[in-house]
This record gives C-alpha cells, structure tokens and sequence, in this order.
C-alpha cells in the first residue's frame, strides 16, 4: 500500500440516463434526475438534479435545462462531466474534505456501446479525480443486483429497461454470451404518451407531466386484475389554446405504449433465437427477470410471459437493481475481475 491509498474512496455509480445514483460506503448516496441547468449567457451549471429537474419546461429564454446523457450514453460532454462532479462533491461523506480526494470507481455502462462512447465515460471520471476507473455493462450488474450467481456455468436472462436503453442480455460463466440492446426505454414511453395525448385528447402536455402518467398509470396490457385509478391529466388544448382537464385511464395508456412494448418483445425473441441450446435449457427452468424502471409498468411481466411461455420475475427494487450489483461489484473486485470490461 502507499502513503496515500488511504485517502482513496470508492465510489459506485449507475450514470444513467433519466436518473444517476451513487453508492458509497455500501449506502446509496446520491439518486438524482440526470439533469443540469444551464446559464446560456456565462455557460454556467446553476442547479443539478432534483433542482434542475423542477425547472424543466419552465425556464426562460436564458437558462436552458439539459439532459447530459442520451440513450445511456453521452451526448453532451462538458455537461456530463459538471454533473458527474457536482454528485461525487455532494456525497456527504466527501463535503467535509477541502480538495477532492482520488476515487476508485465502478461504473456501469449499456452493453451496446461503442469504443469511442466507451472513452468518453472512462474519461469524464478520470477527470473528475477518478484514479481507478473499470467498467461494468449494466445487464451483468443487474444480474449481480438481482442476486444471481453470474459466475455459474448456468444460464440466466436479463431484461433491463433504463431511461434511454433496454438492455436483453444472456449471462452464464461471469460473461455475455448474446445479447442485444435498443434505444426503445422510458423515454421512448414518455414520448408515446406525449404523443397519444395530443392525438387523441387534442392536450398539449409536457415531459414531466407525462413521466407522471407513465408512472400512475403506465401499464403493458389492458386487461389488469388490479387496476390503478384514472388520472386527471392538465395540459393546454390544441384547438383553443386554453388550460383544460382530462380523464385518462391505464387501459389507454396500453394502448399508446403498445408498439414500443412489441419492439422490446421482438428484440427479446431474437436474443433467445440465437441462444445456445444448452443455455436454451437452463433458462427454460430459470426464466427471465426484469429490471431498470420499465419493469414497473404493470402486467409487463405478465404479456411477456405469455409472449415467451417463460417465467417472469420482477427485481424487488428494479430501478436500484443496476447500482446494487455495481457496489457488490466494487467490495470485491479481484472477485468479479472477469465481469470488468478492460
């Protein structure tokens, strides 16, 4: 050990695209909106997170709120790396220090990404004094969530449905044998119902009001045993220009989000056609199991169940699944060497 390797923190982070939660210490310490606002006229980051979430789609011409991270990747550079900064600042246990202290970091990344996306993560944390930095592709770190064993010579699928990207993956022996990963996720959803809003209701809505109905009445079937109340929805008509109200219910919301479900169900038929068969097997009796915040629309596991005469399984917290694998990941990573992505 060196003189300094104790003042090293180690820091797991879900850098995701609608939300990024930080795990230190084993505790999650940051869960927050993947969101800045920014002062157009100085380029200034005046509010991150949950403050700049509140300001979206209420700003004026000068402050512009953005999303850093696009479809689990990053779009906006210098953006990402103020946010990435202002989180691990505003760890409560790293408030007290005077300068930053070097982190050893594990974070997560969409198994679909490229090389050079792949940099951009990397380097964003190592400026951010990141002296360690390994990554890890977020199925394989819901799998580790989850509780599964990915180091057995066993089959397991996972289906994870983030902000920005559904990752399908196949995972046996500590590896990715198939997978397959879209851009059709939470956000897709709630520009689905932005959409069948202002077609079938002539309602202009905005994004957070349509994150709240996803997250209300957001369902994958129209037939529900334990069905969410209506919800009144107040946006601006199309044709008068003026507030009003209007009732929506889950089944409609089934309806809207039907095609980008079938896409994700389509993408899931293809990764397990192309399946080993002795993997086909183990999966057969282990099934599949959901995470990310798209496993919380209701009677998803239910239709795809039936879509692929499989056992679904809901994580018991899937929005938190992908960060708690990457922090079980982080106590022991000479361990879980083999999952690490050089």
């Amino acid at each position: 050990m060196g003189l300094f390797d104790f003042m090293i923190v180690e820091i797991a982070m879900d850098l995701g695209t609608a939300n990024t939660l930080i795990i230190h210490n084993g505790k999650i310490v940051v869960d927050s909106p993947s969101i800045v606002a920014r002062d157009i006229r100085n380029g200034k980051i005046i509010a991150v997170g949950k403050e700049a979430s509140l300001m979206q789609g209420k700003t004026h011409e000068n402050i512009k709120t953005i999303r850093p991270l696009k479809d689990g990747v990053i779009a906006d550079f210098d953006a990402s790396e103020k946010m990435i900064n202002w989180f691990i600042k505003n760890i409560p246990e790293l408030k007290r220090n005077f300068f930053t202290p070097a982190l050893r970091m594990v974070v997560c990344i969409p198994s679909g990404i490229t090389e050079v996306e792949m940099r951009a993560v990397k380097e964003s944390c190592e400026r951010v004094n990141g002296k360690e930095v390994f990554l890890i592709h977020e199925p394989m770190a819901a799998a580790i969530g989850i509780g599964l064993d990915v180091m057995l010579p066993k089959g397991n699928v996972i289906v994870d449905i983030g902000g920005g990207t559904t990752e399908i993956a196949v995972i046996a022996l500590g590896g990715i044998i198939c997978d397959s990963s879209l851009k059709i996720a939470g956000d897709v959803f709630t520009n689905d119902i932005l959409y069948y809003m202002r077609t079938h209701h002539n309602l202009y809505i905005g994004d957070a009001t349509a994150e709240i109905i996803k997250i209300d009445v957001g369902a994958a079937i129209e037939e529900l045993e334990d069905a969410p109340d209506d919800i009144t929805v107040r946006g601006r008509d199309l044709l008068t220009g003026k507030p009003k109200e209007v009732k929506v219910s889950y089944r409609e919301i089934a309806r809207a989000l039907d095609k980008s479900i079938q896409r994700i169900e389509d993408a899931l038929m293809v990764t397990l056609s192309i399946t080993p068969p002795e993997l086909a097997a183990d999966i057969y009796n282990t099934g599949l199991y959901l995470a990310g915040g798209g496993a919380l629309l209701r009677g998803l596991d239910k239709r795809l169940s039936q879509k692929t005469d499989l056992p679904v399984f809901i994580a018991e917290d899937p929005l938190r699944a992908v960060v708690r694998g990457t922090g079980i990941v982080l106590k022991d990573i000479s361990k879980y060497q083999s999952v690490l992505i050089k």
